[in-house]
């Protein structure tokens, strides 16, 4: 193929990523790796702009999903973003974000009452250019809530991450992306004693104009590293318990 070709191709391609709301945002990706599942996403990029849905069953899930965010979320708010953290009953611990790059101090902490308030305030808050992202916890979540936060994001071009305690059906949402995140056994750093770095297996199960993959993964010298490993990630729970 000619050159001239692979550009005009490659023209194409980024048009209809922006005709399908794919745009460049008012906050890159910076230059934090990605790891692994890099090549999943669009042009190689992960989706900002966008709204991401996260599926989470149990507490340890939860726990291991807001860690992973996390780490997507310090490239986002660089230096200086700030980020909007909505829920009506918040499991996160604030401290913990530091082993991710990020201060505490850089998330406004929204604690409502109710939890069908939460969507509303997301939707809200999406439409605020001046954050970096809006995380919100919630349990159900309609395909009509979801669309109205895509619609609040594709003028503000804020990136929005929602976090669903969902243990029933989670049906279908306008979200460009569904992950579940399932905590893995993290492995002692050098033979030391204690916690070793983050570990999870990530399963991206819909990617909108990207692709669908599995992953073990952890969170190393402030980027996601691929893990190698032979036995399952049954086994390797097993081995903790």
């Amino acid at each position: 193929m000619s050159a001239e070709k692979a550009d005009i191709i490659a023209t194409l391609q980024r048009e209809i990523l922006r005709l399908e709301g794919f745009r460049p945002g008012s906050h890159a990706a910076g230059d934090v790796s990605l790891g692994p599942f890099q090549e999943a996403f669009p042009n190689g990029t992960f989706p900002v702009g966008a709204v991401h849905e996260f599926l989470s069953a149990s507490m340890e899930q939860g726990a291991a999903t807001s860690g992973f965010m996390a780490g997507l979320l310090a490239p986002l708010m660089g230096d200086k973003g700030v980020a909007l953290w909505v829920s009506a009953a918040r499991r996160l611990f604030p401290p913990a974000l530091q082993g991710f790059g990020i201060s505490p101090h850089r998330f406004i902490f929204l604690d409502l009452k109710k939890e069908r308030d939460v969507l509303w305030a997301m939707e809200e808050a999406l439409k605020c250019g001046a954050l970096a992202a809006v995380v919100g916890e919630v349990g159900e979540m309609s395909f009509t809530a979801s669309r109205r936060l895509q619609l609040a994001v594709e003028q503000s071009r804020v990136t929005g991450f929602v976090l669903r305690h969902a243990k029933r059906n989670v049906g279908t949402t306008a979200c460009v992306s569904r992950w579940r995140i399932t905590p893995v056994a993290s492995e002692p750093d050098a033979g030391l004693p204690g916690l070793g770095f983050p570990q999870w297996q990530v399963e991206l199960l819909r990617m909108r104009n990207g692709k669908t993959g599995v992953w073990n993964i952890r969170w190393e010298d402030n980027k996601f590293t691929p893990v190698y490993k032979t036995e399952s990630v049954h086994e390797q729970q097993q081995q903790v318990g």
